[in-house]
């Protein structure tokens, strides 16, 4: 049986507020890889964009997922580009049930549009850029996912019942 849920999906999906909701549900410690990226580095991640760039970003996020996924069961949320590193990919499928949260370009960028905190956005136009990060990443998205979910028109309670009720098939 899978010990660990990990949440994937394009930003604005809602994988953090899910998984909080999700992780006090089943009972379980929450764990957010781009929070323990920025705990780990002490400083917030458009900072680490600038200094390192999207790569360090990267090697930065692969140990935080290693670490979290190391050890007891948890409801783990994921940055969404983890899925853009082959090795991610593999490490998201070691004794865990992956939930890949499905979200539109313009429930997106609705989400998005006054967050200052997404150096991938921070150009003169976001929408595009949401929309070419979703042509290279669904494919990835779906490749790791053991469940899809739609978040566009659905409730984060509606969302975590449904994940709970694919949770409770491998119990």
């Amino acid at each position: 049986m899978p010990t660990k849920i990990i949440l994937v999906g394009p930003m604005g999906a809602g994988k953090t507020t899910i998984g909080r909701m999700l992780a006090q549900e089943l009972g379980l410690p929450f764990k957010d890889v781009d929070h323990m990226v920025v705990e780990q580095a002490g400083a917030d991640i458009p900072w680490i964009f600038d200094m390192e760039g999207e790569l360090g970003f990267r090697k930065r996020e692969t140990q935080s997922l290693l670490a979290s996924i190391d050890g007891e069961s948890a409801i783990i949320a994921t940055g969404g580009g983890i899925v853009t590193q082959a090795e991610n990919r593999k490490l998201l499928n070691l004794q865990s049930c992956v939930v890949y949260l499905a979200t539109s370009v313009e429930q997106q960028y609705q989400r998005t549009l006054k967050d200052k905190n997404r150096p991938l956005l921070q150009q003169s136009d976001p929408r595009q850029v949401l929309e070419d990060l979703m042509a290279i990443r669904r494919p990835l998205y779906e490749e790791v996912a053991d469940i899809t979910i739609e978040t566009d028109r659905n409730r984060p309670k509606a969302v975590v019942n449904q994940i709970i009720s694919h949770w409770n098939k491998y119990a």
